[in-house]
C-alpha cells in the first residue's frame, strides 16, 4: 500500500543504526550521568560494552580520575587521551591493542595502569613521563623490550611483566630502586643478571616457567625478598648464600604463598633430597657448603 511504502522510505533515510552499546550508553542521557562522583574520586566505569571504538564523548569529561575501558574490542586508543590529565588510575586491560598513544606522557597524575591482555608489541618511551606512577601491569602481551627512558619510574613499586616475549630482564627495571613487587613469569628468560641486586626493596620476585639456568649470586643480596618463585626452569645448582634470604619463611607449594618456590627444576643431588626437609635444612646445607 502507499502507506506501507512511505514507511519503507522513511527507515531507509534513518541511516545506519548506532552500535549497540553507544546506543545503550547514551540513549537520551547526558554523558556526565555516567560519572560516578565518591569521596576521593571521580570515575567512569564503561566495562564489558562490546565497545569497537572509544566513544566521542568521553573526552569531554576531563575531570574524570579512574577510568575503566577493560574487556571490550577496542583496537586504539587515540591521542585525545591526554585530554584526561587528572587521570590517577587508568584500566585499558582485555581489549586488542597494539600500541599506545604517545600522548599517555601527558597524564602527570597517572598512578595505576593496567593494560595487561593485550596484543602490545612495544611501549611508547613517553609513559616515562608518568612519573607518578606506582602500578603497571603489561602482562600477556607480545612485548620483548623497553624503553630505557623508563628508568624515570622511580615512583614505581609493583611492575608485572609476566606472559610476554622477554629473552632478558630489561635493562631499565634494574634502576627502579622502589620495586616491591615484580612479576617476570612466563617469558623467555635464559639467565638473571647480577645487577638484579639494585633491586634493593624487593619482597616479591617471580620468574617462573622461563628457561633459567643458574642464579646469580647477586640475588641473595636482596635480603628484602619475602616470595621467590622459580618454579618450572632449569636450575640446577643453588647459590651457596642463598641462606641470607632470611626473610624466606618456607618451602612454598601454593603459589599465593610467601617463601622459595623452586619446584619442577632439575635440580643436582643432593639438592631434591635437602629441599624436600624443608628451607631450614636447605639453609643449613648451603651454609655449611662455604
Amino acid at each position: 500500500s502507499k502507506n506501507e511504502g512511505q514507511r519503507s522510505t522513511f527507515f531507509l533515510r534513518k541511516g545506519p543504526k548506532l552500535p549497540a552499546w553507544e546506543d545503550a550508553l547514551l540513549s537520551g542521557k547526558e554523558p556526565k550521568s555516567l560519572l560516578k562522583r565518591g569521596l576521593r574520586y571521580v570515575s567512569l566505569s564503561l566495562i564489558m560494552k562490546g565497545m569497537t571504538s572509544v566513544p566521542d564523548f568521553l573526552w569531554g569529561l576531563p575531570e574524570v580520575q579512574k577510568l575503566n575501558l577493560s574487556r571490550n574490542q577496542l583496537v586504539v586508543i587515540p591521542p585525545s587521551l591526554g585530554k584526561l590529565d587528572r587521570l590517577v588510575v587508568l584500566n585499558l586491560g582485555g581489549n586488542r591493542l597494539k600500541c599506545l598513544p604517545k600522548e599517555i606522557g601527558l597524564l602527570r597524575n597517572l598512578k595505576v595502569l593496567f593494560v595487561n591482555m593485550n596484543c602490545l608489541t612495544e611501549v611508547p618511551a613517553e609513559l616515562s613521563l608518568c612519573r607518578k606512577l606506582e602500578v603497571l601491569s603489561l602482562s600477556h602481551n607480545c612485548i620483548s623490550q623497553l624503553p630505557l627512558s623508563l628508568t624515570d619510574l622511580t615512583s614505581l613499586r609493583k611492575l608485572n611483566l609476566s606472559n610476554n616475549r622477554f629473552l632478558q630482564i630489561p635493562l631499565c627495571i634494574f634502576a627502579l630502586r622502589s620495586l616491591d613487587f615484580l612479576h617476570l613469569g612466563s617469558n623467555r628468560l635464559e639467565n638473571i643478571a647480577e645487577s638484579v641486586q639494585y633491586l634493593v626493596n624487593l619482597q616479591i620476585f617471580i620468574i617462573e616457567n622461563n628457561n633459567i639456568r643458574t642464579l646469580p649470586r647477586s640475588l641473595c643480596f636482596i635480603t628484602t625478598l619475602e616470595l621467590l618463585n622459580i618454579d618450572y626452569n632449569a636450575i640446577q645448582t643453588l647459590p651457596d648464600d642463598l641462606y641470607l634470604l632470611h626473610r624466606l619463611p618456607r618451602i612454598a607449594w601454593n603459589p599465593m604463598d610467601k617463601g622459595l618456590h623452586i619446584a619442577h627444576n632439575p635440580l643436582s643431588r643432593p639438592l631434591p633430597e635437602v629441599v624436600e626437609g624443608g628451607l631450614d635444612v636447605l639453609f643449613n646445607y648451603l651454609r655449611e657448603k662455604k
